[in-house]
């Protein structure tokens, strides 16, 4: 692997992140979204010690962006001042539907990421030879 490949990756996920704000926040200014692409993407090469680990985070960070999702919406509606529309009540509606799924997809699949790299790291022991042919004897004499 090269050394410069995870440090692609986090760049990459740091635009994936910020993609992801620039949609939830409907068409956030292009310097907030240059500052997140910046913040994410410092976040994920500081703790992404592999490409593994830097996609984890990254699904993690879309996660908790579809969290949020429903509650800028309604911020946002909100700030209006008024009585939310029959139309407006149908955008928190959707967002907080498709909000809930797909934060329940992207923090699950960031699950399964975190515990491929977490048992990719660990080393694998196995058990003493001695205790396995204890166990066999064991087992021999009760059947």
């Amino acid at each position: 692997m090269m050394w410069w490949t995870p440090h692609l990756h986090a760049l990459l996920g740091g635009i994936v992140v910020a993609v992801g704000a620039f949609v939830m926040w409907e068409q956030l200014a292009p310097i907030w979204t240059l500052i997140f692409v910046t913040g994410a993407t410092t976040f994920l090469w500081w703790r992404g010690r592999s490409i593994g680990a830097i996609w984890a985070w990254t699904t993690l960070g879309l996660g908790i962006e579809s969290m949020t999702w429903p509650i800028v919406t309604m911020i946002q509606i909100r700030m209006g001042g008024e009585q939310p529309t029959e139309a407006q009540m149908g955008t928190i509606l959707n967002a907080v539907l498709f909000g809930l799924f797909s934060s329940i997809f992207w923090v699950t699949f960031a699950y399964g990421l975190f515990k491929r790299v977490r048992e990719a790291n660990t080393p694998v022991i196995s058990p003493k030879p001695e205790l396995t042919s204890l166990r066999n004897k064991k087992k021999r004499i009760r059947s």
